[in-house]
Protein backbone atom coordinates (compact mmCIF):
# COMPACT_ATOMS: atom_id res chain seq x y z
CA UNK A 1 0.00 0.00 0.00
CA UNK A 2 2.96 2.44 0.97
CA UNK A 3 3.68 3.06 -3.05
CA UNK A 4 0.05 3.55 -3.64
CA UNK A 5 -0.50 6.16 -1.17
CA UNK A 6 0.05 9.29 -4.43
CA UNK A 7 -2.32 7.27 -6.42
CA UNK A 8 -4.89 6.43 -3.54
CA UNK A 9 -4.25 10.51 -2.84
CA UNK A 10 -5.13 11.56 -6.47
CA UNK A 11 -8.27 9.28 -6.47
CA UNK A 12 -9.77 10.70 -3.04
CA UNK A 13 -9.66 14.01 -4.79
CA UNK A 14 -11.28 12.87 -8.33
CA UNK A 15 -13.76 11.71 -5.73
CA UNK A 16 -14.04 14.51 -4.06
CA UNK A 17 -14.80 16.67 -7.37
CA UNK A 18 -17.58 14.45 -8.63
CA UNK A 19 -19.42 15.14 -5.26
CA UNK A 20 -21.40 17.46 -5.69
CA UNK A 21 -24.49 18.07 -8.52
CA UNK A 22 -22.86 18.87 -11.66
CA UNK A 23 -25.98 18.07 -14.32
CA UNK A 24 -28.86 20.15 -12.57
CA UNK A 25 -30.68 20.90 -15.87
CA UNK A 26 -31.52 19.02 -19.01
CA UNK A 27 -28.60 20.72 -20.87
CA UNK A 28 -27.45 18.21 -23.97
CA UNK A 29 -28.29 14.59 -23.62
CA UNK A 30 -27.94 14.75 -19.51
CA UNK A 31 -29.46 11.83 -18.81
CA UNK A 32 -26.11 10.74 -20.16
CA UNK A 33 -24.26 12.94 -18.33
CA UNK A 34 -25.63 12.06 -15.23
CA UNK A 35 -25.35 8.32 -16.26
CA UNK A 36 -21.37 9.00 -16.85
CA UNK A 37 -20.91 10.66 -13.22
CA UNK A 38 -22.97 8.13 -11.77
CA UNK A 39 -20.90 5.43 -13.05
CA UNK A 40 -17.57 7.12 -12.81
CA UNK A 41 -18.17 7.21 -8.92
CA UNK A 42 -19.33 4.14 -8.21
CA UNK A 43 -16.39 2.66 -9.59
CA UNK A 44 -14.35 4.92 -7.40
CA UNK A 45 -16.45 3.95 -4.29
CA UNK A 46 -17.15 0.91 -5.24
CA UNK A 47 -13.89 -0.73 -6.58
CA UNK A 48 -10.83 1.71 -7.03
CA UNK A 49 -10.61 3.05 -3.77
CA UNK A 50 -11.22 -0.03 -1.88
CA UNK A 51 -9.25 -2.32 -4.10
CA UNK A 52 -6.37 0.10 -4.17
CA UNK A 53 -6.42 0.65 -0.21
CA UNK A 54 -6.02 -3.29 0.01
CA UNK A 55 -4.82 -4.83 -2.51
CA UNK A 56 -3.97 -8.51 -1.52
CA UNK A 57 -8.16 -8.22 -0.28
CA UNK A 58 -10.46 -11.55 -1.85
CA UNK A 59 -11.56 -11.57 -5.44
CA UNK A 60 -14.85 -10.65 -5.97
CA UNK A 61 -15.82 -12.59 -9.25
CA UNK A 62 -19.60 -10.84 -10.67
CA UNK A 63 -22.18 -13.35 -11.75
CA UNK A 64 -23.50 -11.17 -14.89
CA UNK A 65 -25.92 -12.21 -18.22
CA UNK A 66 -29.09 -11.47 -19.52
CA UNK A 67 -32.50 -12.56 -18.03
CA UNK A 68 -33.14 -16.23 -17.29
CA UNK A 69 -29.75 -17.19 -18.36
CA UNK A 70 -29.03 -18.94 -15.20
CA UNK A 71 -27.05 -17.29 -13.44
CA UNK A 72 -28.55 -18.13 -9.62
CA UNK A 73 -28.52 -21.58 -10.65
CA UNK A 74 -24.92 -21.43 -11.81
CA UNK A 75 -23.96 -19.67 -8.40
CA UNK A 76 -26.00 -22.20 -6.25
CA UNK A 77 -24.29 -25.51 -8.33
CA UNK A 78 -20.38 -23.80 -7.78
CA UNK A 79 -21.10 -23.41 -4.16
CA UNK A 80 -23.07 -26.50 -3.86
CA UNK A 81 -25.51 -25.10 -1.62
CA UNK A 82 -28.96 -23.16 -2.35
CA UNK A 83 -27.80 -19.77 -1.43
CA UNK A 84 -29.09 -17.72 -4.28
CA UNK A 85 -33.06 -17.79 -5.23
CA UNK A 86 -33.51 -18.99 -8.43
CA UNK A 87 -37.51 -18.62 -10.38
CA UNK A 88 -39.32 -18.78 -13.17
CA UNK A 89 -40.49 -14.93 -12.41
CA UNK A 90 -38.69 -12.38 -14.17
CA UNK A 91 -36.87 -10.60 -13.02
CA UNK A 92 -35.36 -13.27 -10.76
CA UNK A 93 -32.87 -11.60 -8.92
CA UNK A 94 -34.18 -8.50 -7.10
CA UNK A 95 -31.75 -8.05 -4.31
CA UNK A 96 -27.91 -9.23 -5.45
CA UNK A 97 -26.41 -12.06 -3.32
CA UNK A 98 -22.65 -11.99 -2.40
CA UNK A 99 -21.13 -15.57 -0.77
CA UNK A 100 -18.06 -16.01 0.71
CA UNK A 101 -15.80 -17.97 2.58
CA UNK A 102 -16.77 -17.50 6.12
CA UNK A 103 -12.94 -16.24 6.58
CA UNK A 104 -13.91 -13.59 4.26
CA UNK A 105 -16.89 -12.99 5.85
CA UNK A 106 -16.23 -9.47 7.46
CA UNK A 107 -14.06 -7.92 4.59
CA UNK A 108 -17.70 -8.30 2.38
CA UNK A 109 -19.82 -7.26 5.14
CA UNK A 110 -17.56 -3.88 5.67
CA UNK A 111 -18.57 -0.93 4.31
CA UNK A 112 -15.27 -0.75 1.97
CA UNK A 113 -16.95 -2.50 -0.25
CA UNK A 114 -19.60 -1.61 -2.23
CA UNK A 115 -20.85 0.62 0.33
CA UNK A 116 -23.61 2.72 -1.23
CA UNK A 117 -25.74 -0.94 -0.62
CA UNK A 118 -26.87 -1.89 3.06
CA UNK A 119 -25.90 -5.01 4.36
CA UNK A 120 -28.62 -8.13 4.66
CA UNK A 121 -27.80 -11.26 6.10
CA UNK A 122 -29.68 -14.76 6.67
CA UNK A 123 -31.80 -16.75 4.52
CA UNK A 124 -34.18 -15.41 2.15
CA UNK A 125 -34.34 -12.99 -1.09
CA UNK A 126 -33.18 -9.99 0.31
CA UNK A 127 -34.82 -6.81 -0.09
CA UNK A 128 -34.48 -4.28 -3.17
CA UNK A 129 -31.79 -2.20 -2.87
CA UNK A 130 -29.74 -3.94 -0.34
CA UNK A 131 -26.75 -6.66 -0.76
CA UNK A 132 -27.73 -10.26 0.66
CA UNK A 133 -24.30 -11.47 2.23
CA UNK A 134 -24.03 -15.32 2.57
CA UNK A 135 -21.02 -17.47 3.35
CA UNK A 136 -20.14 -21.10 2.20
CA UNK A 137 -17.55 -23.36 3.71
CA UNK A 138 -17.42 -25.59 0.31
CA UNK A 139 -16.28 -21.60 -1.39
CA UNK A 140 -12.37 -21.21 -1.01
CA UNK A 141 -11.01 -18.57 0.69
CA UNK A 142 -9.94 -15.28 -1.22
CA UNK A 143 -12.65 -15.78 -3.57
CA UNK A 144 -17.05 -14.40 -3.47
CA UNK A 145 -19.48 -14.56 -5.62
CA UNK A 146 -21.72 -12.24 -6.45
CA UNK A 147 -25.11 -13.28 -8.33
CA UNK A 148 -26.30 -9.86 -9.97
CA UNK A 149 -29.52 -9.01 -11.17
CA UNK A 150 -30.17 -8.81 -15.28
CA UNK A 151 -28.38 -6.68 -17.50
CA UNK A 152 -31.43 -6.01 -19.53
CA UNK A 153 -34.34 -6.64 -16.93
CA UNK A 154 -37.14 -4.79 -17.38
CA UNK A 155 -36.97 -2.85 -14.27
CA UNK A 156 -34.38 0.10 -14.62
CA UNK A 157 -32.79 0.03 -11.07
CA UNK A 158 -32.14 -3.56 -11.54
CA UNK A 159 -29.85 -2.57 -14.91
CA UNK A 160 -28.22 0.17 -13.81
CA UNK A 161 -27.88 -2.19 -10.50
CA UNK A 162 -26.32 -4.89 -12.69
CA UNK A 163 -23.68 -1.93 -14.26
CA UNK A 164 -22.81 -0.99 -10.96
CA UNK A 165 -21.63 -4.49 -9.33
CA UNK A 166 -20.01 -5.32 -12.81
CA UNK A 167 -17.93 -2.41 -11.98
CA UNK A 168 -16.87 -3.40 -8.97
CA UNK A 169 -16.07 -6.51 -9.83
CA UNK A 170 -12.11 -7.41 -9.92
CA UNK A 171 -13.49 -10.60 -12.71
CA UNK A 172 -16.55 -10.81 -14.87
CA UNK A 173 -17.91 -14.40 -14.86
CA UNK A 174 -20.36 -13.54 -17.72
CA UNK A 175 -22.90 -15.99 -18.30
CA UNK A 176 -25.18 -16.99 -21.70
CA UNK A 177 -27.22 -19.16 -23.61
CA UNK A 178 -27.01 -21.18 -26.77
CA UNK A 179 -30.10 -19.45 -27.87
CA UNK A 180 -29.24 -15.83 -26.60
CA UNK A 181 -25.31 -15.47 -26.91
CA UNK A 182 -25.54 -13.16 -29.83
CA UNK A 183 -28.32 -10.45 -28.40
CA UNK A 184 -26.99 -7.22 -28.54
CA UNK A 185 -27.06 -5.81 -24.63
CA UNK A 186 -24.44 -8.84 -23.82
CA UNK A 187 -21.79 -7.76 -26.01
CA UNK A 188 -22.12 -4.25 -25.09
CA UNK A 189 -20.77 -5.43 -21.36
CA UNK A 190 -18.62 -7.27 -22.99
CA UNK A 191 -16.88 -4.62 -25.13
CA UNK A 192 -16.50 -2.04 -21.68
CA UNK A 193 -14.57 -5.27 -20.38
CA UNK A 194 -12.38 -5.00 -23.28
CA UNK A 195 -12.11 -1.33 -23.62
CA UNK A 196 -11.06 -1.40 -19.49
CA UNK A 197 -9.25 -4.44 -19.44
CA UNK A 198 -11.55 -6.35 -16.71
CA UNK A 199 -10.60 -10.03 -16.15
CA UNK A 200 -13.34 -12.04 -17.82
CA UNK A 201 -14.26 -15.47 -18.81
CA UNK A 202 -17.82 -16.51 -20.13
CA UNK A 203 -20.17 -19.73 -19.46
CA UNK A 204 -22.11 -20.79 -22.11
CA UNK A 205 -25.42 -22.39 -20.82
CA UNK A 206 -27.80 -24.58 -22.07
CA UNK A 207 -25.98 -25.98 -25.23
CA UNK A 208 -27.68 -28.88 -27.05
CA UNK A 209 -25.03 -31.62 -27.14
CA UNK A 210 -26.34 -31.21 -31.36
CA UNK A 211 -25.63 -27.91 -31.44
CA UNK A 212 -22.44 -27.68 -29.16
CA UNK A 213 -19.59 -27.47 -31.99
CA UNK A 214 -21.68 -24.23 -34.03
CA UNK A 215 -22.64 -22.46 -31.13
CA UNK A 216 -19.18 -22.20 -29.38
CA UNK A 217 -17.51 -21.96 -32.64
CA UNK A 218 -19.22 -18.58 -33.45
CA UNK A 219 -19.00 -17.33 -29.79
CA UNK A 220 -15.38 -17.81 -30.15
CA UNK A 221 -15.66 -16.06 -33.58
CA UNK A 222 -17.91 -13.19 -31.81
CA UNK A 223 -15.32 -12.85 -29.18
CA UNK A 224 -12.58 -12.17 -31.32
CA UNK A 225 -14.08 -9.69 -33.39
CA UNK A 226 -14.69 -7.25 -30.51
CA UNK A 227 -11.63 -7.94 -29.29
CA UNK A 228 -11.86 -10.36 -26.56
CA UNK A 229 -10.16 -13.51 -27.86
CA UNK A 230 -7.87 -15.52 -25.99
CA UNK A 231 -11.54 -15.31 -23.04
CA UNK A 232 -11.75 -18.23 -21.11
CA UNK A 233 -14.97 -20.17 -22.43
CA UNK A 234 -17.04 -22.22 -20.46
CA UNK A 235 -19.62 -24.89 -22.01
CA UNK A 236 -22.50 -26.42 -19.91
CA UNK A 237 -24.60 -28.55 -21.49
CA UNK A 238 -28.47 -28.71 -21.94
CA UNK A 239 -29.91 -30.85 -18.66
CA UNK A 240 -33.50 -31.74 -17.48
CA UNK A 241 -33.67 -30.47 -14.29
CA UNK A 242 -36.50 -31.33 -11.50
CA UNK A 243 -36.94 -27.80 -10.56
CA UNK A 244 -36.13 -24.17 -11.08
CA UNK A 245 -34.18 -24.96 -7.35
CA UNK A 246 -32.40 -27.62 -8.50
CA UNK A 247 -28.67 -27.48 -8.83
CA UNK A 248 -26.45 -28.44 -12.37
CA UNK A 249 -24.71 -31.48 -11.53
CA UNK A 250 -21.81 -30.78 -9.99
CA UNK A 251 -19.49 -32.28 -13.13
CA UNK A 252 -20.98 -30.46 -15.41
CA UNK A 253 -19.60 -27.02 -13.46
CA UNK A 254 -16.85 -28.59 -12.64
CA UNK A 255 -13.93 -26.49 -15.16
CA UNK A 256 -15.48 -23.57 -13.81
CA UNK A 257 -15.31 -23.90 -10.04
CA UNK A 258 -11.77 -25.62 -10.78
CA UNK A 259 -10.72 -22.27 -12.32
CA UNK A 260 -11.80 -20.42 -10.06
CA UNK A 261 -9.90 -22.43 -7.20
CA UNK A 262 -7.19 -22.14 -8.84
CA UNK A 263 -7.51 -18.26 -9.20
CA UNK A 264 -8.28 -17.91 -5.70
CA UNK A 265 -5.53 -20.26 -3.61
CA UNK A 266 -2.73 -18.85 -5.96
CA UNK A 267 -1.58 -15.61 -4.47
CA UNK A 268 0.05 -14.67 -7.57
CA UNK A 269 -3.01 -15.54 -10.20
CA UNK A 270 -4.89 -13.63 -8.13
CA UNK A 271 -3.02 -10.52 -7.62
CA UNK A 272 -2.11 -11.00 -11.11
CA UNK A 273 -6.69 -10.77 -12.28
CA UNK A 274 -6.79 -7.79 -9.46
CA UNK A 275 -3.65 -5.50 -11.43
CA UNK A 276 -5.21 -6.50 -14.72
CA UNK A 277 -8.65 -5.08 -13.83
CA UNK A 278 -7.50 -1.92 -11.78
CA UNK A 279 -5.19 -1.18 -14.15
CA UNK A 280 -7.54 -1.03 -16.50
CA UNK A 281 -10.12 0.66 -14.72
CA UNK A 282 -7.38 3.25 -14.01
CA UNK A 283 -6.42 3.39 -17.53
CA UNK A 284 -9.92 4.47 -17.98
CA UNK A 285 -9.55 7.30 -16.74
CA UNK A 286 -7.51 9.07 -18.87
CA UNK A 287 -10.85 9.27 -21.66
CA UNK A 288 -13.61 8.75 -19.21
CA UNK A 289 -12.77 11.61 -17.02
CA UNK A 290 -11.71 14.31 -19.53
CA UNK A 291 -15.25 13.15 -21.30
CA UNK A 292 -16.84 14.32 -18.07
CA UNK A 293 -15.61 17.37 -17.73
CA UNK A 294 -16.25 18.53 -21.41
CA UNK A 295 -19.80 17.43 -20.57
CA UNK A 296 -19.16 20.05 -17.40
CA UNK A 297 -18.63 22.62 -19.71
CA UNK A 298 -21.41 22.11 -21.53
CA UNK A 299 -23.28 22.03 -18.39
CA UNK A 300 -22.13 25.76 -17.36
CA UNK A 301 -22.21 27.13 -21.06
CA UNK A 302 -26.31 25.68 -20.77
CA UNK A 303 -26.48 27.82 -17.34
CA UNK A 304 -24.76 30.69 -18.84
CA UNK A 305 -26.84 31.13 -21.59
CA UNK A 306 -29.95 30.93 -19.19
CA UNK A 307 -29.04 33.98 -17.55
CA UNK A 308 -27.88 35.50 -20.97
CA UNK A 309 -31.43 35.38 -22.26
CA UNK A 310 -32.61 36.60 -19.00
CA UNK A 311 -30.67 39.81 -19.23
CA UNK A 312 -31.30 39.98 -22.64
CA UNK A 313 -34.94 40.21 -21.69
CA UNK A 314 -34.38 43.14 -19.22
CA UNK A 315 -31.68 44.85 -21.28
CA UNK A 316 -34.21 45.21 -23.92
CA UNK A 317 -36.89 46.46 -21.54
CA UNK A 318 -34.27 48.95 -20.27
CA UNK A 319 -33.87 49.98 -24.02
CA UNK A 320 -37.89 50.12 -24.44
CA UNK A 321 -37.40 52.51 -21.11
CA UNK A 322 -35.38 54.44 -23.02
CA UNK A 323 -37.42 54.62 -26.30
CA UNK A 324 -40.52 55.53 -23.77
CA UNK A 325 -38.70 58.87 -22.54
CA UNK A 326 -38.17 59.81 -26.45
CA UNK A 327 -41.04 58.81 -28.21
CA UNK A 328 -43.30 61.76 -26.27
CA UNK A 329 -46.24 59.38 -24.95
CA UNK A 330 -45.74 60.30 -21.43
CA UNK A 331 -46.62 64.11 -22.68
CA UNK A 332 -49.97 62.96 -24.11
CA UNK A 333 -53.41 62.78 -21.60
CA UNK A 334 -52.97 63.84 -18.06
CA UNK A 335 -49.67 65.37 -18.79
CA UNK A 336 -51.08 66.98 -21.55
CA UNK A 337 -53.88 68.59 -19.62
CA UNK A 338 -51.62 69.58 -17.10
CA UNK A 339 -49.48 71.48 -18.94
CA UNK A 340 -51.80 73.78 -20.45
CA UNK A 341 -52.99 74.42 -16.89
CA UNK A 342 -49.18 75.42 -15.55
CA UNK A 343 -48.93 77.45 -19.55
CA UNK A 344 -52.51 79.05 -19.41
CA UNK A 345 -55.38 77.95 -22.44
CA UNK A 346 -54.41 75.82 -25.09
CA UNK A 347 -54.99 79.09 -27.33
CA UNK A 348 -52.07 80.97 -25.73
CA UNK A 349 -50.18 77.62 -26.12
CA UNK A 350 -50.64 77.49 -29.57
CA UNK A 351 -49.49 81.35 -29.75
CA UNK A 352 -46.72 80.94 -28.40
CA UNK A 353 -45.57 77.71 -30.86
CA UNK A 354 -46.27 79.77 -34.02
CA UNK A 355 -44.32 82.55 -32.45
CA UNK A 356 -41.46 80.63 -30.88
CA UNK A 357 -38.70 82.35 -32.70
CA UNK A 358 -38.89 85.34 -30.93
CA UNK A 359 -36.22 86.60 -28.70
CA UNK A 360 -35.40 84.78 -25.19
CA UNK A 361 -36.45 87.40 -22.89
CA UNK A 362 -39.59 88.29 -24.44
CA UNK A 363 -40.77 84.59 -23.90
CA UNK A 364 -39.30 84.84 -20.37
CA UNK A 365 -41.29 88.30 -19.69
CA UNK A 366 -44.73 86.58 -20.76
CA UNK A 367 -44.39 84.28 -18.15
CA UNK A 368 -42.55 85.87 -15.22
CA UNK A 369 -46.04 87.34 -14.42
CA UNK A 370 -48.23 84.19 -14.44
CA UNK A 371 -47.38 81.42 -11.48
CA UNK A 372 -47.91 78.06 -12.74
CA UNK A 373 -49.87 75.43 -10.46
CA UNK A 374 -46.63 73.21 -10.93
CA UNK A 375 -47.62 70.70 -8.25
CA UNK A 376 -50.49 68.68 -10.38
CA UNK A 377 -48.29 68.74 -13.43
CA UNK A 378 -45.24 67.34 -11.30
CA UNK A 379 -48.00 64.32 -9.80
CA UNK A 380 -49.24 63.75 -13.64
CA UNK A 381 -45.22 63.11 -14.56
CA UNK A 382 -44.54 61.15 -12.02
CA UNK A 383 -47.62 58.55 -12.06
CA UNK A 384 -46.94 58.73 -15.66
CA UNK A 385 -43.02 57.71 -15.36
CA UNK A 386 -44.60 54.90 -12.71
CA UNK A 387 -46.91 53.69 -15.51
CA UNK A 388 -44.18 53.11 -17.49
CA UNK A 389 -41.79 51.37 -15.05
CA UNK A 390 -44.51 49.29 -14.58
CA UNK A 391 -45.10 48.32 -17.52
CA UNK A 392 -41.11 47.61 -19.17
CA UNK A 393 -41.10 45.33 -15.95
CA UNK A 394 -43.91 43.19 -17.10
CA UNK A 395 -43.12 42.98 -20.51
CA UNK A 396 -39.35 41.90 -19.58
CA UNK A 397 -40.86 39.41 -16.73
CA UNK A 398 -42.88 37.97 -19.84
CA UNK A 399 -39.84 38.16 -22.45
CA UNK A 400 -37.80 36.74 -19.72
CA UNK A 401 -39.93 33.48 -19.00
CA UNK A 402 -40.65 33.14 -22.88
CA UNK A 403 -37.60 32.47 -23.15
CA UNK A 404 -36.55 30.06 -20.77
CA UNK A 405 -39.66 28.22 -22.37
CA UNK A 406 -38.03 28.11 -25.25
CA UNK A 407 -35.41 26.51 -23.61
CA UNK A 408 -35.04 22.83 -22.70
CA UNK A 409 -32.83 23.68 -19.54
CA UNK A 410 -35.07 27.13 -19.42
CA UNK A 411 -38.56 24.72 -18.80
CA UNK A 412 -36.35 22.04 -16.59
CA UNK A 413 -35.98 24.83 -14.39
CA UNK A 414 -39.60 26.32 -14.37
CA UNK A 415 -41.20 23.39 -13.63
CA UNK A 416 -38.57 22.42 -10.73
CA UNK A 417 -39.39 25.99 -9.16
CA UNK A 418 -43.27 25.27 -9.33
CA UNK A 419 -46.27 26.59 -10.86
CA UNK A 420 -46.78 28.99 -8.48
CA UNK A 421 -43.23 30.50 -8.62
CA UNK A 422 -43.20 30.63 -12.48
CA UNK A 423 -46.42 32.70 -12.37
CA UNK A 424 -45.33 35.06 -10.42
CA UNK A 425 -41.81 35.75 -12.32
CA UNK A 426 -44.05 35.92 -15.69
CA UNK A 427 -45.22 39.31 -13.96
CA UNK A 428 -43.40 42.56 -11.98
CA UNK A 429 -43.04 41.92 -8.41
CA UNK A 430 -45.77 42.75 -6.24
CA UNK A 431 -43.85 45.14 -4.72
CA UNK A 432 -42.27 46.78 -7.75
CA UNK A 433 -45.04 49.57 -7.40
CA UNK A 434 -44.16 50.33 -4.47
CA UNK A 435 -40.37 50.41 -5.28
CA UNK A 436 -41.34 52.51 -8.47
CA UNK A 437 -42.92 55.30 -6.96
CA UNK A 438 -40.07 55.87 -4.63
CA UNK A 439 -37.63 55.88 -7.24
CA UNK A 440 -39.40 58.50 -9.23
CA UNK A 441 -39.43 60.82 -5.96
CA UNK A 442 -36.52 60.40 -5.35
CA UNK A 443 -35.41 61.33 -9.42
CA UNK A 444 -37.74 64.39 -8.77
CA UNK A 445 -36.23 65.16 -5.31
CA UNK A 446 -33.30 65.06 -7.60
CA UNK A 447 -34.23 67.24 -10.36
CA UNK A 448 -34.73 69.49 -7.76
CA UNK A 449 -31.57 69.54 -6.54
CA UNK A 450 -30.24 70.35 -9.73
CA UNK A 451 -32.20 73.12 -10.19
CA UNK A 452 -31.52 74.17 -7.19
CA UNK A 453 -27.83 74.04 -6.50
CA UNK A 454 -27.95 75.74 -10.72
CA UNK A 455 -29.33 78.30 -9.50
CA UNK A 456 -26.97 79.90 -6.38
CA UNK A 457 -25.18 81.25 -9.40
CA UNK A 458 -25.60 85.43 -8.62
CA UNK A 459 -25.94 85.83 -12.57
CA UNK A 460 -29.35 83.56 -12.10
CA UNK A 461 -30.52 83.80 -8.93
CA UNK A 462 -33.00 86.54 -9.96
CA UNK A 463 -34.22 84.90 -13.12
CA UNK A 464 -34.53 81.75 -10.86
CA UNK A 465 -36.27 83.23 -8.15
CA UNK A 466 -38.77 84.65 -10.50
CA UNK A 467 -39.77 81.40 -11.92
CA UNK A 468 -39.27 79.36 -8.75
CA UNK A 469 -37.32 76.21 -8.19
CA UNK A 470 -40.19 73.58 -8.22
CA UNK A 471 -41.91 75.37 -11.68
CA UNK A 472 -38.12 74.94 -13.06
CA UNK A 473 -38.03 71.31 -11.76
CA UNK A 474 -41.24 70.58 -13.62
CA UNK A 475 -39.82 72.21 -16.54
CA UNK A 476 -36.28 70.37 -16.41
CA UNK A 477 -38.27 67.11 -15.88
CA UNK A 478 -40.52 67.59 -19.12
CA UNK A 479 -36.97 68.33 -20.96
CA UNK A 480 -35.98 64.76 -20.33
CA UNK A 481 -38.58 63.50 -22.47
CA UNK A 482 -37.73 65.68 -25.52
CA UNK A 483 -39.40 63.89 -28.36
CA UNK A 484 -42.42 63.43 -30.18
CA UNK A 485 -42.51 60.37 -32.15
CA UNK A 486 -45.77 58.60 -31.71
CA UNK A 487 -47.83 60.99 -31.18
CA UNK A 488 -50.41 61.83 -33.87
CA UNK A 489 -52.57 64.99 -34.71
CA UNK A 490 -53.21 67.93 -33.16
CA UNK A 491 -51.28 66.17 -29.43
CA UNK A 492 -47.68 66.23 -31.43
CA UNK A 493 -48.33 70.55 -31.67
CA UNK A 494 -49.26 70.53 -27.90
CA UNK A 495 -46.39 68.10 -26.63
CA UNK A 496 -44.10 69.65 -29.52
CA UNK A 497 -44.45 73.01 -27.81
CA UNK A 498 -44.43 71.04 -24.78
CA UNK A 499 -40.72 70.48 -25.09
CA UNK A 500 -39.93 73.34 -26.54
CA UNK A 501 -41.34 75.56 -24.37
CA UNK A 502 -39.68 74.11 -21.44
CA UNK A 503 -36.36 74.07 -23.19
CA UNK A 504 -36.75 77.82 -24.30
CA UNK A 505 -37.91 78.46 -21.09
CA UNK A 506 -34.44 76.72 -19.05
CA UNK A 507 -32.16 77.80 -21.48
CA UNK A 508 -33.34 82.12 -20.54
CA UNK A 509 -32.76 81.08 -17.35
CA UNK A 510 -29.54 78.75 -17.08
CA UNK A 511 -28.16 79.23 -20.83
CA UNK A 512 -28.59 76.45 -23.47
CA UNK A 513 -24.98 74.79 -22.36
CA UNK A 514 -26.23 74.45 -19.01
CA UNK A 515 -29.55 73.50 -20.19
CA UNK A 516 -27.95 70.54 -21.73
CA UNK A 517 -25.71 69.99 -19.02
CA UNK A 518 -28.78 69.79 -16.72
CA UNK A 519 -31.46 67.56 -19.01
CA UNK A 520 -28.09 64.82 -19.51
CA UNK A 521 -27.81 65.04 -15.64
CA UNK A 522 -31.43 64.48 -15.05
CA UNK A 523 -31.90 61.63 -17.73
CA UNK A 524 -29.09 59.73 -16.70
CA UNK A 525 -30.32 59.75 -12.78
CA UNK A 526 -33.39 58.63 -13.74
CA UNK A 527 -32.12 55.51 -15.59
CA UNK A 528 -29.87 54.73 -13.14
CA UNK A 529 -32.76 54.46 -10.79
CA UNK A 530 -35.08 52.20 -13.37
CA UNK A 531 -32.18 50.37 -14.14
CA UNK A 532 -31.19 49.63 -10.11
CA UNK A 533 -35.15 48.41 -10.33
CA UNK A 534 -35.13 46.47 -13.42
CA UNK A 535 -31.52 44.35 -11.94
CA UNK A 536 -33.99 43.79 -8.67
CA UNK A 537 -36.59 42.54 -10.84
CA UNK A 538 -34.16 40.17 -13.04
CA UNK A 539 -32.80 39.01 -9.88
CA UNK A 540 -35.60 36.72 -9.23
CA UNK A 541 -34.80 35.06 -12.27
CA UNK A 542 -30.79 34.74 -11.88
CA UNK A 543 -31.45 33.91 -8.40
CA UNK A 544 -32.82 30.34 -9.17
CA UNK A 545 -29.34 30.08 -11.35
CA UNK A 546 -26.89 31.48 -8.71
CA UNK A 547 -25.30 28.06 -6.86
CA UNK A 548 -26.57 25.87 -9.61
CA UNK A 549 -24.73 23.07 -11.42
CA UNK A 550 -20.49 22.74 -11.09
CA UNK A 551 -18.54 25.26 -9.43
CA UNK A 552 -16.40 27.60 -12.22
CA UNK A 553 -13.16 25.54 -11.67
CA UNK A 554 -14.92 22.13 -11.63
CA UNK A 555 -14.33 21.35 -15.23
CA UNK A 556 -10.40 22.20 -14.67
CA UNK A 557 -9.64 20.08 -11.77
CA UNK A 558 -11.58 17.20 -13.09
CA UNK A 559 -8.60 17.54 -15.83
CA UNK A 560 -6.07 18.12 -13.20
CA UNK A 561 -6.94 14.79 -11.07
CA UNK A 562 -7.00 12.40 -14.30
CA UNK A 563 -3.61 13.93 -15.17
CA UNK A 564 -2.92 13.16 -11.59
CA UNK A 565 -3.82 9.57 -11.75
CA UNK A 566 -2.07 8.98 -15.08
CA UNK A 567 1.12 10.74 -14.06
CA UNK A 568 1.44 7.37 -11.18
CA UNK A 569 4.29 4.79 -11.21
CA UNK A 570 3.05 1.22 -11.75
CA UNK A 571 0.90 -0.33 -9.27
Amino acid sequence: MAGNEGLLTALQSLRRHLGHELFPLAIGDVAADRRALRELSGQLDDYLLPRLAAIDAPLLAVVGGSTGAGKSTLVNSLVGETVAEPGVLRPTTLAPTLVANPADREWFTSPKVLPGLPRVTGGGRGEPGTLRIATAGSLPAGLALLDAPDIDSVVAANRELAAQLLAAADLWLFVTTAARYADEVPWSFLRQARERSTALAVVLQRVPAEAREPVVADLVRLLRANGLAGTPLFTVPELELPSERARLPAAAVQPIATWLAELSVDARSRAAVVRRTLTGALDSLATRVPDLADRVDRQRAGIAELRAVVEKAYDTGMSAFDDGMRDGLLLRGEVLARWQDFVGTGDLMRALESRIGWLRDRITAVFRGRPAPDRELRVALESGVESLIRSTADASAERAVESWLAMPAGRDLLERSGVTVTGRLGRASADLPGRAADAVRGWQGYVLDLVRSQGADRRTLARAASFGVNSLGVLLMLAVFSSTGGITGIEIGIAGGTSVLSQKLLEAVFGDQAVRALTQDAREDLRRRVRELLDLERARFTSLLDGLGPADDTAARLREAAKAVQERGDL
